[in-house]
């Protein structure tokens, strides 16, 4: 990255445009390009370093992210009125830049919580997992009429108690590939290390049985791991009676638990992108990749994930696969997300949305070397279908929609013990019971949002921080939030209704 004036930024000698880091004014010089901005330009938009043909490719990040639909003067303005996606071929070079990372010998250790089976946790929620939409309410009831009691009082070691709710769970083919989803998401909720215990809730009749998801998490918790039918037991108020004895008791065997010294090798941290912006692939997300990078050579794992949203970037991704059969495991994914697209009546171009443009971005090319860049330079070694268990370490892909909520549910499920989430147009969320953490892009937004955002990127750009020092922050900070130290998220009370499990199939 070499800076060409305190107004614009040019990420690589070879790209044909700049990018703005302040609002610029038609006839405002641009030392560097000596030319003079042709209209008011935004900051995180691009400029025109030359004149551009129609039709000719526009280059960011010494690579592709569309073509001029006509002809660009040296200081136009290039954005969605004369950029556009077309059909691009990629060389996928399977496994030929996969150098491993140095390991690091340290001693590196957070605070967290040892499970019997194994599992490392961040937090120590109790957690009221439905089955059904038909049993959620009831689940709400359970969790207000615990804290109303003041059951939680003086248990100093127990986060809370979370209602894993959804609305889906009936009304579904009772085997497939959506039937098969859902499971693994429910399955996987129920066996987090950040649960101290699970209340498995249904209503009776549904497709998805407690007693299957029941049986299937027997050896991941059945030291806490209790269930009831809302039917079986007589209705709502029956429910919510024996409900309140399982939660007590939950909760006793729960606070029990202490947080320990756990090595650094049992983070599991899921990477995503959202409300991107001009800056994500310049600041945040770059930084994230540095972090990413110390976490892998810490032994630790990370999960990149939002596959629509490395379209365009994949490449990037299968030349650094550990095997070429890695490498096709991503494209197998991208083909499908393809044919998926084309069933459905949608198309991997439908984002950058409204918000990623204003911005902006341009492109699902544009955005996607963007988003790429948090996962370092770590060689990639394995894919994931949605929510299944990820058991290799290292650098990891999880199969996913881009939107937000939706993936970090599956990168929850799939194990992930902490969430980083990079915005550029600032996100209000969290995800219990997996504490997320907020990197800001720009300094406009952090200031604006401060009281959502954990992190800024912003002083990148604009105080001189290096890309490797603020990984170097971001890689400390998981370090404490792993112990429990709070996130903005977490102190605002967030988390309650971001469980949104991906809904594949028709509803019946």
């Amino acid at each position: 990255m070499t800076a060409s004036s305190p107004k614009t930024i040019q990420l690589h000698e070879n790209d044909n445009v700049v990018i703005a880091l302040e609002n610029i004014s038609a006839g405002d010089l641009l030392i560097d390009l000596d030319a003079s901005a042709a209209v008011d330009v935004m900051r995180g938009h691009k400029i025109a370093v030359t004149d551009i043909e129609k039709g000719a490719s526009i280059i960011r990040y010494n690579q592709v992210i569309g073509q001029s639909k006509s002809n660009i003067a040296k200081g136009d303005h290039v954005h969605t009125h004369n950029l556009e996606m077309t059909d691009h071929q990629t060389d996928y070079k399977h496994a030929q830049n996969n150098t491993p990372l140095e390991p690091i010998q340290s001693k590196r250790r957070f605070m967290g919580y040892r499970r019997e089976d194994g599992g490392a946790g961040t937090r120590n929620y109790i957690g009221i997992l439905t089955t059904v939409n038909c049993s959620g309410s009831v689940a709400r009831f359970i969790v207000e009429a615990a804290q109303k009691s003041g059951m939680l009082d003086g248990l100093d070691n127990i986060d809370g108690i979370v209602p894993i709710t959804h609305n889906t769970g009936c009304g579904m083919a009772s085997s497939g590939e959506g039937y098969n989803t859902l499971f693994r998401t429910l399955s996987g909720y129920a066996k987090h290390p950040n649960f101290g215990g699970i209340l498995l809730i249904g209503l009776g009749c549904e497709v998805m049985q407690i007693a299957k998801l029941a049986d299937d998490n027997k050896t991941g918790l059945d030291r806490n791991l209790r269930s009831m039918s809302i039917q079986q037991l007589g209705g709502t108020q029956a429910t919510i009676n024996e409900g309140l004895k399982h939660i007590k008791e939950l909760l006793g065997s729960a606070n029990r638990a202490k947080r320990q010294p756990i090595p650094a090798a049992e983070l599991m941290v899921g990477m995503q992108c959202g409300g991107s912006d001009g800056f994500s692939g310049i600041t945040a997300n770059p930084a994230l990749g540095v972090a990413s990078d110390l976490v892998v050579r810490h032994g630790g794992t990370m999960i990149l994930s939002e596959t629509p949203e490395i379209y365009g970037a994949e490449h990037l991704l299968t030349s650094r696969a550990a095997t070429r059969e890695v490498g096709e495991k991503l494209i197998e994914r991208v083909r499908w997300w393809e044919e998926y697209c084309a069933r459905t009546g949608g198309e991997m171009d439908n984002n950058p949305s409204p918000g990623n443009k204003r911005g902006g971005l341009t492109t699902i090319l544009e955005k996607s070397l963007g988003a790429t860049a948090k996962g370092g330079s770590a060689p990639l070694n394995e894919v994931y279908k949605y929510a299944e268990p990820i058991l290799t370490k290292g650098f990891v892909f999880m199969d996913s929609p881009g939107f937000d909520p939706c993936s970090v549910t599956g990168q929850v499920a799939s194990g992930a013990n902490l969430i980083v989430f990079t915005t550029g147009r600032g996100s209000v969320s969290g995800y219990k019971p997996t504490p997320c953490i907020k990197l800001a892009t720009n300094d406009e937004m952090y200031h604006r949002l401060h009281e959502d955002m954990d992190i800024n990127c912003g002083d990148i750009i604009n105080a001189g921080v290096s890309i490797e020092e603020k990984g170097n922050e971001i890689f400390e900070m998981l370090l404490r939030i792993a112990s429990g130290e709070q996130t903005k998220s977490e102190l605002l009370g967030y988390g309650g209704v971001e469980f949104v499990p991906w809904q594949i199939g028709a509803v019946m």
